[in-house]
């Protein structure tokens, strides 16, 4: 099956651009297209895709809310962010509010297909600059009380290699457990952290 795909993008050159690389590509189809967060936020829960592309600096509700409020209301669906901000805070801001990765305007066709199918995966595609802004961003909240204390030993390992940036597949791998059973653990993580999102699990366990 391919993944499923939507694109929230208030220009409609990149729309249709973007449009067209995700149906030409195996494995890839574009579900819906969205001019501004108000259409997003009303459409994308009827469509469930799996990943939405979302741009920052939308008319009306930004990219931003936009993801802070549908993430809720579509909790199997991965945010990636498409932006030509690169400042801490927009990417803070966005990773906090449930989007799973980061990329920078303008993006090359394979760049975007590598992202949407490593997101899809359970991945969190940046580039390595942007890695070390979200980093620093998170270690400006120094812990003051471990956020592990309500997770299984089992659970607290899956996260730790969240924290590190592995892939859901690679997780599996490296604790000798299926895909399946990561699914579950992460499930049960989000749960507990009371978050919709890896990259929110992650910040909770760096910042609280």
């Amino acid at each position: 099956m391919p993944i499923k795909i939507a694109i929230v993008e208030d220009d409609a050159d990149v729309r249709v651009s973007m449009t067209q690389i995700l149906e030409r590509a195996p494995g890839c189809t574009c579900v819906g297209t969205f001019a501004s967060g108000e259409d997003a936020l009303l459409e994308i829960p009827k469509l469930r895709p799996q990943v939405v592309l979302m741009d920052i600096n939308l008319p009306g509700i930004d990219g931003v809310e936009c993801v802070r409020q549908l993430a809720p209301l579509v909790p199997g669906t991965s945010f990636l962010m498409l932006t030509i901000h690169e400042d801490s805070d927009s990417i803070f801001n966005s990773l906090a509010a449930g989007a799973a990765g980061y990329l920078l305007k303008p993006v090359r066709a394979a760049e975007l297909l590598e992202a949407v199918k490593d997101v899809f995966a359970g991945g969190a595609p940046m580039t390595s600059n942007i890695a070390r802004k979200v980093v620093h961003s998170f270690k400006r909240f120094a812990p003051t009380a471990p956020v592990t204390d309500n997770l299984s030993p089992r659970e607290t390992e899956v996260l730790d290699y969240l924290v590190k940036g592995y892939s859901y597949k690679e997780v599996a791998e490296a604790m000798s457990i299926s895909y399946g059973t990561v699914h579950t653990h992460i499930e049960r993580i989000y749960k507990k952290l009371h978050v919709q999102s890896r990259a929110q699990a992650v910040a909770r366990y760096l910042r609280v």
